[in-house]
């Protein structure tokens, strides 16, 4: 089996392309669902952003996996497989591991260096363990990833270099301006309790906002955020929490709106922003972060009014400055790819090794058998010794072959010394698939505990 990755994002895609093909919550299962079921993939786990889709899978068949995983991304998405084909990239074994752990190190975000990947590379991995799509080679994976991505933050200034989305919108809004001095004493509005939107309100409190008003559909999210935002040693921000149904009037009072949620449809309208509007001087600002947008695009026409989104994000991002230590975040990626890579080509040989030593075993006990047939006089403490030399001859006969044999294995081009050992010593396939069965249970209990 083999890995795959085949996806889309704000590098390969228009974000109207991105928008069409979003999948909420529901989809992304039923597509990890549907993944299981189709032939070429053993196991399967979806990462999908504001600014990016993309469905991995452990595959049998190269060419087989990439037609049936667009298949399925187009199917889920909406949006044709002949449209959609265009903008799909494909990564395949150390280019897949190498793009996911470039992912998690921000170096592929809209925003170089933003942390924020991290979680959902999370949400992604905890998604595949619970619906058990994810199995040993996707569990090693993306833990690996979240090593990886932290590894680059904690070691290099790899943060200098980038910053959350949330942050890199309100500093487009200011124009060029000091973010904690244009926001300083303004009404904010956030529309959305979810990560993106928490993090929106935090951030928007340690600018010196005046206020902070979060609108939810379920009233209870919102006021657990407006509990963390003025909880003692919090941010001390005032804070207060209203049904969506309160938006439109929120509205005519904020000066800078927010907004990321799950919606399908528009949450604010042009003709809600214009309400607001009529007989109000003040300008108003928006930040729509979600995917598919929450704000009407057309907004920005209105007289005072300064809308931010997704797509305007990917335009402006496009000329950040790159810090320098996004070479060394590359180093550490490159380092850890191979590292994983021979790990991974270690542990494929390793069922076999188990299964050549049991063999063994079954042979020693076979021919002690025998020798208690012939020598029924043997006392116990013979009958000990003799059993025990004999494993010590076969344990030094199979070490330097079975260690040299791992090592092999994990360099490039490894992957033959297992078919190898089972051709040379006659070893029977379902034996060695019963090690491996073993092996991926085992792993997928403990790592259903480390997330």
């Amino acid at each position: 089996m083999s890995l795959l990755v085949v996806g889309l994002s704000h590098r390969s895609a228009p974000v109207s392309v991105l928008e069409r093909a979003s999948l909420d919550s529901d989809t992304r299962s039923k597509l990890l669902q549907d993944t299981l079921a189709a032939e070429p993939a053993a196991e399967a786990t979806v990462l999908a952003t504001c600014n990016r889709i993309e469905l991995y899978a452990d595959v049998d068949k190269f060419h087989a996996g990439v037609a049936e995983l667009s298949t399925l991304l187009a199917q889920h998405s909406g949006v044709g497989l002949e449209e959609l084909t265009p903008y799909l990239y494909v990564h395949y074994e150390d280019r897949a591991v190498h793009h996911l752990f470039s992912v998690a190190c921000g170096l592929d975000s809209m925003v170089v260096g933003e942390g924020q990947i991290l979680g959902q590379i999370k949400d992604a991995l905890a998604r595949g363990q619970e619906m058990h799509t994810a199995g040993r080679l996707l569990n090693d994976l993306f833990q690996q990833a979240l090593r990886v991505g932290k590894r680059a933050h904690s070691e290099t200034g790899i943060d200098r270099a980038g910053q959350s989305l949330v942050t890199f919108g309100l500093e487009q809004l200011a124009a060029g301006a000091d973010v904690a001095g244009w926001a300083e004493g303004k009404r904010a509005l956030v529309i959305g309790a979810g990560s993106m939107s928490s993090l929106a309100a935090a951030t928007l409190a340690r600018a010196g906002v005046g206020e902070i008003v979060i609108a939810n559909r379920t009233v209870e999210r919102a006021e657990r955020l407006v509990q963390i935002l003025t909880e003692p040693g919090g941010t001390g921000v005032a804070a207060r929490a209203v049904p969506m149904e309160s938006v439109g009037g929120e509205l005519t009072r904020a000066d800078v709106v927010v907004s990321c949620t799950g919606a399908t449809g528009l949450v604010l309208t042009g003709a809600a922003v214009e309400s607001a509007m009529a007989g109000r001087t003040a300008p108003l600002a928006l930040l729509d972060l979600a995917m598919p947008r929450d704000i009407d695009a057309a907004v920005h026409r209105q007289a005072g009014v300064r809308l931010v989104d997704i797509e305007s994000l990917a335009e402006a991002s496009a000329d950040a400055p790159m810090a320098a230590d996004v070479d060394r975040v590359r180093g550490i990626v490159a380092d850890e790819v191979a590292a994983f890579g021979a790990a991974q080509r270690a542990a494929h040989i390793t069922p076999t090794v188990v299964a050549l030593r049991t063999m063994a075993a079954d042979v020693v006990a076979g021919e002690m058998a025998r020798l208690e047939g012939r020598l029924p006089g043997l006392d116990d403490k013979q009958r000990a010794e003799i059993t025990q030399t004999v494993r010590r001859v076969v344990d030094k006969l199979l070490h330097a072959p079975t260690v040299r044999v791992k090592q092999l294995a994990s360099e490039p081009g490894g992957a033959g010394y297992a078919d190898a050992l089972r051709t040379l010593f006659d070893l029977d396939p379902e034996t060695v698939a019963s090690v491996s069965r073993a092996d991926v249970n085992e792993a997928d209990l403990k790592n259903r505990g480390r997330v």
